[in-house]
């Protein structure tokens, strides 16, 4: 049952943002937001998530990790209402702003439930996991559009309606599983026994590897969740055939989160930070050249942000010798991952709405991929956080 909980709560990490992209035309057109306004706001969730992500170990251990993730579920849920069914504007800043509190702290604790309830698959669970996240957040990309135009008393729905579908569908099944599954528990894991000194992770240089590999994949898979859209319609195609792309692009990255435990074996492991990002390289390089060929760079780049979030959260249990430093470990790295993904798609909207175009946008991209690269040579190696060398 604990395996379901963790399950659905991974179907609702991700439909809440995924479905902002494809809509940012609908909403900016509204709203009268410009594309760099657009860009900041795709990426307050990011930067809630760099801001909370250090309170979650510590709420974690003052109140149980059950109990930390249960609440953080509903406070997801109220930012999805917030933000469908309040005023268009203010809702919608505060709205994700909450959204982003509330998946920050499941961002965090996530990583070590798995360590700590399935220590013999680590691998395959986050392997799990993640496809999910991955899934129906591409669900969420392509379904969208669609349902901002369905006929609702004579007019169309709008992107407020097809937010509140997307985001809340699931939730209640993910906060009724994980409270079933633990039901009556009297354990707050995190108290019994665990070690109260984890400072020493912020100074700790495997520890700052994890936290920049973190931080480049996100950005870069975020920068293509938020823009893929609008950049498919600039070379013509229509708004939902965009939507689609975004979700085809999502769905190489659920494909690329279940591959990535037939890499992590034998000598391909140590490289594999490394590897992974290369088909990305090819994909970005791709859509500088031949930008009609959309769908089939989309679908290199997401293999390769399906495989590295993988990664990152594989990482974040590999170099970790106990759930209690994992917590640790996975606060500090998405703290501070998460401030260098918030930069990407402000950065990429930017770059179009200086230039009017793509190529210096794309450009970006391929520098943090190599980044990305140099960094994973490093991640890749059989180091643990919080021990001498």
């Amino acid at each position: 049952m604990l395996l379901v909980a963790v399950c659905l709560v991974a179907a609702n990490m991700r439909p809440a943002i995924t479905g902002l992209g494809p809509l940012l035309d609908q909403i900016g057109a509204d709203t009268g937001m410009t594309p760099t306004t657009l860009g900041v706001l795709a990426a307050v969730p990011l930067a809630a998530w760099a801001v909370f992500s250090p309170l979650a170990h510590d709420l974690s251990r003052r109140f149980g990790q059950p109990r930390v993730l249960l609440w953080s579920l509903l406070v997801l849920l109220a930012g999805t209402l917030v933000r469908s069914l309040t005023d268009p504007v203010a809702g919608l800043w505060i709205g994700t702003a909450v959204i982003g509190i509330g998946i920050a702290v499941i961002n965090v604790l996530m990583p070590a439930v798995v360590k700590r309830e399935f220590a013999g698959h680590v691998a395959a669970v986050t392997a799990v996991y993640t496809a999910l996240l991955a899934g129906l957040g591409a669900v969420s990309s392509g379904v969208v559009v669609p349902i901002s135009h369905v006929e609702v008393g004579g007019e169309p729905a709008g992107w407020q309606i097809a937010l509140l579908v997307t985001g809340a569908a699931l939730l209640p099944f993910a906060i009724a599983g994980w409270w079933w599954a633990h039901r009556g528990a009297r354990r707050t894991h995190d108290r019994e026994g665990a070690p109260r000194g984890r400072t020493g992770i912020w100074t700790d240089p495997v520890a700052w590897l994890v936290a920049v590999y973190m931080g480049l994949q996100a950005s870069m898979f975020y920068m293509f969740v938020t823009w893929l859209a609008p950049l498919s319609m600039s070379i013509g195609r229509s708004e939902v055939v965009a939507g689609v792309d975004v979700m085809v692009y999502q769905l190489f990255s659920l494909a690329g989160c279940l591959l990535l435990p037939l890499i992590l074996r034998g000598p391909l492991e140590r490289w594999a930070p490394a590897l992974i990002p290369s088909l990305a390289i090819v994909g970005v390089a791709g859509l500088m050249l031949a930008p009609g060929a959309v769908l089939v760079w989309g679908c290199l780049i997401g293999l390769t942000g399906g495989a590295t979030l993988a990664m990152s959260l594989t990482l974040m249990a590999q170099r970790a010798r106990d759930h209690d430093t994992s917590a640790a470990l996975s606060g500090m790295s998405q703290s501070v991952g998460y401030v260098i993904a918030a930069l990407g798609p402000v950065a990429f909207g930017a770059l179009h709405s200086l230039t009017g175009g793509w190529t210096l946008s794309l450009g970006l991209v391929l520098a943090v991929l190599v980044a990305l690269t140099i960094v994973g040579v490093f991640a890749g190696r059989d180091r643990y956080v919080l021990e001498h060398r």
